[in-house]
């Protein structure tokens, strides 16, 4: 989004609300590459999985927690973005496990 200061500010909004409708159409298009997020999925659940057979249940919680918040914000994220329905279920999934893409 470029500004330009001279420009009248509905002309401004105009613009950049069509540059916004683009970006989230040209999104909505595009499919999700999730394999990075099952592989953080897979991860996280093996990290539960030992955590609970070692009894370290608070540790568990706060692992569990902390992964229940990420995902709830960012499916705060996609639905603010527009995306709902099972688009914005994937990309809430993809936000909070896709740091494993990077793997």
């Amino acid at each position: 989004m470029n500004f330009d200061e001279n420009e009248p500010q509905s002309v401004r909004e105009e613009r950049f609300a069509a540059e916004r409708a683009r970006a989230r159409a040209a999104r909505k298009a595009a499919s999700l590459n999730l394999w990075g997020a099952h592989v953080g999925a897979l991860i996280v659940t093996v990290v539960a999985v030992l955590l609970a057979w070692n009894g370290a249940m608070v540790a568990l919680g706060i692992v569990g927690g902390i992964f229940l918040l990420w995902f709830g914000t960012g499916l705060a994220w996609a639905y603010a973005d527009g995306d709902h329905g099972r688009h914005a279920l994937q990309r809430a999934y993809n936000i909070t496990f896709g740091w494993a893409d990077g793997l």
